[in-house]
């Protein structure tokens, strides 16, 4: 059996998918960030202890997620953000973000739980750039899992 080679991964080549429902082909994304999680700690001061106060975890801390791309006129992302903004229909949805070789194949997939629209903007509009619009939407969600395939 050949030995398998493990490698740090380019972080340039990934792939963002919506898992609960269809959002045709302008779910390509150019960035994505904020697959962060933190652990939450209080302090107990112990009577008779005064050399130092325990540290004891609470609870994990999920940042959002902040995908970018170049704007799209008719998308059902946008359609999706504008619902929640405008209608306040909150819709969360199940995606990954899989973390892909150069063959194309996952090396690591994240699955975020429940995710939201907070945030929608474009890029600045400037005439005398020659620059695509640029769209970035945040997301809140619940929590992210680790998958290693």
């Amino acid at each position: 059996m050949p030995d398998i080679i493990d490698y740090t991964p380019v972080s340039f080549h990934f792939l963002v998918g919506f898992l609960d429902f269809k959002m045709a082909p302008d779910v390509g994304f150019q960035s994505v960030s904020g697959l962060n999680v933190n652990l939450e700690t209080e302090t107990y001061k112990e009577g008779g202890e005064n050399r130092f106060v325990h540290t004891l975890p609470v609870r994990a801390n999920y940042s959002n997620l902040v995908l970018k791309r170049g704007l799209f006129t008719n998308s059902k992302v946008i359609d999706w953000c504008m619902d929640t903004f405008n209608n306040m229909e909150i819709k969360p949805v199940n995606l990954v973000v899989s973390l892909l070789n150069d063959i194309h194949v996952p090396v690591m997939t994240w699955n975020v739980v429940n995710a939201y629209p907070v945030k929608w903007s474009v890029s600045d509009f400037d005439a005398e750039k020659s620059q695509l619009a640029i769209e970035s939407i945040e997301l809140k969600y619940q929590y992210f899992k680790l998958l290693k395939l």
